[in-house]
């Protein structure tokens, strides 16, 4: 798909599907094993493919595994507003509050910090 007439259109149409796919299967234990099928094909475009490691980064802070404070705050708007919104990690939510990029993602994990 992603070497269509159209490249922009076929990015947007996988990272569509790697956002409902990955969302489904975010806390399932089948997740690496489709993260793994999923690099091969993505790999091509560059926006897919970080959108698929931050899929992987927001699965390990949902999960509480091992993750890197630097990789949340190197991460797009689109993961560190999901991530403030509805994560209940109190330490990626206080990551964010204290250096999230964008005043609402700081504000935004302040508010769900001191509310947890």
């Amino acid at each position: 798909m992603l070497t269509g007439p159209d490249p922009a259109t076929a990015s947007d149409a996988v990272r569509e599907y790697l956002g409902r796919r990955a969302a489904e299967l975010l806390t399932d234990p089948g997740y690496p094993a489709w993260c793994l099928e999923m690099t091969g094909p993505v790999a091509a475009d560059a926006s897919a493919a970080r959108r698929l490691r931050e899929w992987t980064l927001l699965r390990a802070v949902t999960l509480d595994e091992p993750w890197e404070a630097d990789a949340l705050l190197a991460a797009s708007d689109w993961l560190q507003l999901r991530t403030a919104e509805e994560s209940s990690a109190v330490i990626a939510l206080a990551v964010l509050a204290e250096g999230g990029r964008t005043r609402r993602i700081r504000n935004t994990a302040r508010s769900r910090l001191t509310g947890a």
